[in-house]
């Protein structure tokens, strides 16, 4: 059965993967409050009525480490050069521990994507 919610969706996650999200999720939910969803399979924010209208960033766990990206990424100013290029506009960064998350570098991202958003 498919997680109703963002936190039922990490919770289920294994220990690993559940440290890094447990880290960076206070980050996205600062910058964009009950904005989360679940959307095609993972946890989405998104500033339009529903999950996946448009969208900000979203976080996808896999085996070796989390991804946390952002639609409108390649937009974002990123002096740290960590954030790599997806299809189209999308970048993401590859989060392999909880010490990979930089709350001042990611907040700050999330700021940038939130007001792209509501240009």
């Amino acid at each position: 059965m498919a997680a109703a919610t963002v936190q039922d969706h990490l919770s289920a996650l294994p220990e690993a993967q559940r440290r890094i999200t447990d880290t960076l999720l206070p980050l996205i939910d600062q910058a964009l409050p009950g904005a989360g969803g679940v959307w095609h399979g993972h946890p989405v924010w998104s500033l339009g009525a529903a999950p996946g209208k448009s969208p900000v960033c979203y976080v996808k766990a896999y085996s070796a480490h989390v991804t946390f990206g952002f639609w409108k990424g390649r937009a974002l100013s990123d002096p740290s050069g960590r954030l790599e290029g997806g299809a189209r506009e999308m970048a993401a960064v590859k989060l392999r521990s909880p010490d990979d998350v930089d709350a001042d570098l990611f907040a700050d991202w999330l700021r940038q994507a939130r007001d792209l958003e509501t240009a």
